[in-house]
Formats: structure tokens, C-alpha cells, sequence
């Protein structure tokens, strides 16, 4: 099939949803950070275009390549960023307590946000090459359950819980996906229901503290407490309509927290109002079945596994950001998918949804 072809069948519409997303995240990080004194924080705006601009390099190569050619170096893709998380463990660079990154320059590698793509290519390839017919039992789970741990400890460790927490899930949904014995699922995540209350002894006093706060940010309204209590009240007090552009009183007077990170769902809450909150929604939801439209009609099990794994990362953020910043959820520090500030996370979204878009043009591809 020709390039023209190809490119006939490019998927403009999630495309563009994509670009409208990502321009409301610089609008919203302007916004975040206007009128502050620091100029690092009054230009990152700027720097989040140069970063969508990078981001649109990562998708055009994700398109050029056909994604077929990615399973036959899915494992060594996954063996190299396992090599990395090991670095960032052993010599990464601190920052908050965390040793999270990679320094490159003048720039910083945030190498769990690229993990998630590995693992998504190495589940894709197993389960493509894995068992065709019949269900699936223990025995056929243990390669990926390793694939998915190793990844999982190295975040862990980090510390990065909440990233840690996102890959467990992604391989959840691939067991879900698969034919597998109904009575084995059911063991399977019954025993992980009864072990979740063991996770307790393994978080860190101030995770504990973030999980004990979530039910009860009142305990400690001016630590673990304080990042929920002004996220609600920036939402709440957006009201119908919101307070306008650059209006929204507890970003300006710097009551919330990582508004252009964390929180900016919150930034954007207040100044849209529930009118401006819809629309953010509805634009998600619309990239969300779109990228499942693509994963139900991918032409092979690969591009299936591959988009769905894709799919279900961005929607776990989605959902996770939103829940944490309306009090539902821990704060995790999960970023909202385009929108909220950070150059790993929006380079890796853009070469994800690259691939997502590879998968529907050549979904009749021979």
C-alpha cells in the first residue's frame, strides 16, 4: 500500500482532538503560573510548546514506522529500558525525595513514562505469539506476570507509587483482554483482593499519611491534607461558568499546589466552571472510543493488545488525575494526559497515540 493511501486513512478527527487537548494544557499552564514572580515559572508555557512540537517529531516517527516491525524488537525495547530503570535507581537524579530521572544536558529523563510503552510492546508480543486457541492458565501467565514485575519494583522503588500502580493495571487489563479460564480469573483476583490490605506495611509513613487523608483531609489540613482540601475548593468555587481566564483566585494567590503539574485540572475547573469541565471530558471520552474503535478493528492480536494497552494507560491518568483532584482518590502524582506540564510524560503520550493512529491506517493493510 502506497504512502498516499496510508495517508488517507490518517484518523483527523482523533488527531485533532489530540492537538485541542494538548493547546489547552499550554492555555491552562499560562494561566496556572500568570503574574508570578519566578521566570521559570511565568515561561513554562513556552516550554510546554516546544515540548508539544517534540512531541509531534516522536508521532510522525511513530507513523512512519510500521507498527508490525515493533514486534520483532518488542523484548529488546523492553530489556533496555529495564537497563535504564536500573540506572535511574542506582545513579538517577534526586529531586523531592524521588530518584526518578535521567539528566541528558540540560534536560531530564523521566524513564518510568517510557517504561509504559515497553511493557505495553512486550505484553503485546507475548499474548500475540502466546497460546492462539483454547484459555489461558497460570502456567501461561507466569512470562508476562515477570515482564510486568520487574518493570513494576523498579518504579516502586524509586519511589514512584503511583506510575508503579498504573502498571499493574495496564497488565490487568491484558488478563482481562485474553481467554482465560473464568474460574482462574476468579481465584486470580480474589487472592489480589486479599492481599491489597499487605500493601499497607510496604508504603512509606508519608504515603500512609496521603492514604489516611484521602478519607479524612481534615486530620492534617495543613500538610497531607492540604493538596485535596484547596484542589475541591478550587473546583467548587468554579461554579457554572467559571471565573474566567487567568480569574481563578486560588491559583493566583497560590493556595493550590502544583497547579501546573498535579493540579491542573483544578486551575482549569476553576477558571472554566462545570461548562469548561464538560467539554475537557467530552474530548477525552471522544479519544478514549476512538482509541478503542481502532483497537476492536486492528487488522492483527498485536496491533489489538497494542492499542487497547495504549487506550487503557491514557484513561487510567485520565481517571486517576481526575479522582485525585476531586478528593476520590490518594495523591499519587499522576499527571492529566496532555495537559498537565512535563516533557517525558507529553513526548510519550504523543509517540503512544502515534502508534494508536499507526494501527487504524494500516488496519487493512496486507
Amino acid at each position: 500500500m502506497t504512502n498516499h493511501t496510508l495517508a488517507s486513512k490518517f484518523n483527523w478527527s482523533l488527531f485533532a482532538a489530540i492537538l485541542v487537548i494538548s493547546i489547552i494544557g499550554v492555555i491552562t499552564i499560562n494561566s496556572a503560573n500568570h503574574g508570578r514572580a519566578e521566570p521559570f515559572f511565568r515561561d513554562l508555557y513556552i516550554k510546554q510548546i516546544y515540548w508539544i512540537l517534540l512531541g509531534l517529531v516522536a508521532m510522525l516517527i511513530a507513523l512512519v514506522i510500521d507498527y508490525r516491525e515493533l514486534s520483532r524488537h518488542a523484548y529488546t525495547i523492553y530489556f533496555i529500558t529495564v537497563l535504564l530503570l536500573i540506572y535511574v535507581v542506582v545513579d538517577g537524579d534526586t529531586a523531592s525525595g524521588a530518584k526518578r530521572w535521567i539528566r541528558i544536558g540540560s534536560f531530564s529523563l523521566q524513564v518510568s513514562e517510557f517504561a509504559k510503552i515497553a511493557l505495553i510492546l512486550a505484553l503485546a508480543k507475548y499474548f500475540e505469539s502466546g497460546k492462539i486457541q483454547g484459555q489461558y492458565f497460570f502456567k501461561d501467565l507466569w512470562v508476562p506476570t515477570l515482564l510486568t514485575g520487574v518493570i513494576f519494583m523498579l518504579i516502586a522503588i524509586q519511589p514512584d507509587l503511583g506510575t508503579a500502580m498504573m502498571v499493574f493495571l495496564i497488565f490487568l487489563v491484558f488478563i482481562t483482554a485474553i481467554e482465560i479460564d473464568g474460574a482462574f480469573l476468579i481465584k486470580l483476583f480474589g487472592t489480589g483482593v486479599f492481599l491489597i490490605p499487605s500493601l499497607w506495611f510496604f508504603l512509606r509513613d508519608y504515603q500512609k499519611q496521603r492514604v489516611m487523608t484521602l478519607f479524612n483531609p481534615e486530620i492534617d489540613p495543613l500538610g497531607a491534607g492540604y493538596h485535596s482540601i484547596q484542589s475541591k475548593i478550587a473546583i467548587g468555587s468554579g461554579g457554572f461558568l467559571g471565573k474566567g481566564l487567568f480569574m481563578g483566585t486560588q491559583s493566583r494567590l497560590n493556595f493550590l499546589p502544583e497547579k501546573h503539574t498535579d493540579f491542573i485540572f483544578s486551575v482549569f475547573a476553576e477558571e472554566t466552571g462545570f461548562i469548561g469541565v464538560i467539554i475537557l471530558l467530552s474530548i477525552y471520552l471522544f479519544i478514549i472510543l476512538k482509541g478503542l474503535n481502532i483497537a476492536f478493528h486492528a487488522r492483527d492480536r498485536f496491533g489489538l493488545f497494542l492499542a487497547l494497552g495504549i487506550v487503557s494507560s491514557i484513561s487510567f491518568y485520565f481517571l486517576f488525575n481526575l479522582g485525585m483532584s476531586i478528593g476520590l482518590f490518594p495523591i499519587t502524582g499522576l499527571p492529566l494526559p496532555l495537559v498537565s506540564y512535563g516533557g517525558s510524560s507529553l513526548v510519550t503520550n504523543f509517540f503512544a497515540f502515534g502508534l494508536l493512529l499507526n494501527i487504524g491506517m494500516r488496519r487493512t493493510v496486507l
